[in-house]
Parts: structure tokens; C-alpha cells; sequence
């Protein structure tokens, strides 16, 4: 039985990748950065796995000492870390980046960037320490170069954790840890659909009608994320879920399908 640390895993892909990993027979530890958001998270997946194979332990990824105290939560609960997996990240609208808050600047460099540096930072220390584990990050639209017209600010700190999550790998290289990064691609979460507020009818419809041919929902992506990463003997493995051959197919069967991914969520 292996423990996961999920950051950011009170909901979306952090919750599927928690409730997946118990499925399989994991212990893990829920992290968000309120009490209550654990709280609530922590009781609602008691309801269907022991508890005892649950732990919950709020911090603010931008503050290195509440960093810190999570890796020291996980371990003095289940005596060791053997996955941490940096899933935290926040967005912003859609929108020039000339025209962005300088706080919400600050705010999803500290999140995204230098919280995932933390959690890096005090992972593989942890490991070192304990000889073994395996550390990804969780990538998103940015990493792998491609631009979206008023994503600059996202794009550019999945960019960054692209860098590092290469950069650590090859750090790692022979002192028996893994890093990688885990892939889910276009996924239905609030965090994506945050990045389009605000558009008019004629943009969202564009943006929606992409939706229904590559995003996926939690529910979908995260058995098979959770299942490699715990299966991945690899140090510098991408696992990656919505691959070229996957894009490829899905634009040339997206008349036949029709798929609707928004038929079950309410329109305001």
C-alpha cells in the first residue's frame, strides 16, 4: 500500500486522481488550502473507502513552511510519502495580458510557479531522506508550447513546470527517485471553464464546440492517470491521456459521435 500526496485535491482533477487512488488500495492525503474544503472533501470520500486510509491536511502552497507541514502531516500519519503528485494551480479569465490585474499577476505565478517549486523542493528532499518516492507535476495547456489567445498568464507557468519537471528529472538521475509529469489534457473543471468568463455567445460557442471533441470529465481521465502513475517505474516519464492519435481520431469522428459534454451542466 503506497501514500499519495494530491495538492489541490479538494475537487476537480485532484479529487478524481484521490478517489481513484483509493479505489486501487492507496492511502491518501487531501489537500486544499482551507480547512473546511479538506474537511468536506475528507468526509465525503469516507463515505465510500476506510478512513483510515484518508488523511486530511490543509496549507497554501505559496507559504514553504505550510509546505513543509503537509509533507510532516502525510509522514507522521503514514509513516512515508511514496507519491506527491503537485496538482494545485489557479486561473484567470480569458483575456490581453496587458489587461490583467498586477494581483492576479502575482497571485498565479505564487500558485502555480513558486508553489509547484515548493512542493518540488520539499518532496524530493523528503525522498532523498527516505531513499525512494516519485514526484510529478500536473501539466496543462502551455506545457508543451502551444499558445491560446489570452492564456499568457496560465500558459506560461504550465511552460515553466514543463522546464522543471525535465530539469528535476535529470537531477534525480541515479539517486533512485522519479520524476515525471502527468498529462490529462482538456478536462472539465471549474478551472478551465474559469478561463472563459466573460466571453460573448459567439466566442464561448467556439470554445464549447472544441470542448465536446477533446475535453474529457474528471471522472474519465483520472482512473487511467492514477493506474500508470502508480504503475510507472520510469524516471522522466509523461504520462500522458489525450495523445495525438487520440486528438486525430476524435476530429475525424466528431460528426458521428456528437459527443455533449454539456447536457448535464445547468446553463445560467
Amino acid at each position: 500500500m503506497k501514500t499519495i500526496v494530491i495538492t489541490g485535491s479538494t475537487r476537480g482533477i485532484g479529487y478524481g486522481l484521490a478517489e481513484n487512488f483509493l479505489k486501487l488500495g492507496q492511502q491518501v492525503v487531501i489537500n486544499g488550502r482551507s480547512q473546511d474544503s479538506v474537511e468536506r472533501a475528507v468526509a465525503q470520500l469516507s463515505r465510500s473507502y476506510p478512513a483510515d486510509r484518508l488523511l486530511g491536511c490543509p496549507c497554501d502552497m505559496t507559504q514553504y513552511q505550510q509546505v513543509k507541514a503537509l509533507w510532516d502531516c502525510a509522514v507522521e500519519q503514514f509513516g512515508q510519502v511514496d507519491i506527491w503528485i503537485n496538482n494545485a494551480g489557479i486561473a484567470t479569465p480569458q483575456s490581453p495580458f496587458w489587461e490583467l490585474d498586477e494581483r492576479q499577476i502575482s497571485s498565479l505565478v505564487s500558485t502555480n510557479i513558486t508553489g509547484a517549486m515548493y512542493g518540488a523542493r520539499v518532496a524530493l528532499a523528503g525522498f532523498l531522506e527516505q531513499g525512494q518516492g516519485a514526484f510529478y507535476n500536473m501539466e496543462g495547456l502551455g506545457s508543451d508550447g502551444r499558445r491560446v489567445e489570452g492564456l499568457t498568464l496560465y500558459g506560461t507557468s504550465k511552460r515553466a513546470l514543463n522546464y522543471l519537471t525535465d530539469s528535476l528529472a535529470a537531477e534525480v538521475e541515479g539517486t533512485g527517485l522519479i520524476v515525471g509529469a502527468l498529462s490529462p489534457g482538456m478536462v472539465m473543471t471549474d478551472l478551465i471553464l474559469k478561463q472563459y468568463e466573460g466571453k460573448d455567445p459567439e466566442e464561448w460557442e467556439s470554445a464549447r464546440s472544441i470542448f465536446n471533441i477533446l475535453a474529457d470529465k474528471p471522472e474519465t481521465v483520472t482512473p487511467f492517470l492514477a493506474k500508470k502513475a502508480l504503475e510507472n517505474t520510469r524516471n522522466g516519464a509523461r504520462i500522458s491521456w489525450l495523445t495525438t492519435g487520440k486528438v486525430i481520431w476524435r476530429f475525424l469522428t466528431a460528426r458521428l459521435t456528437g459527443r455533449d459534454l454539456f447536457e448535464d451542466i445547468a446553463e445560467e
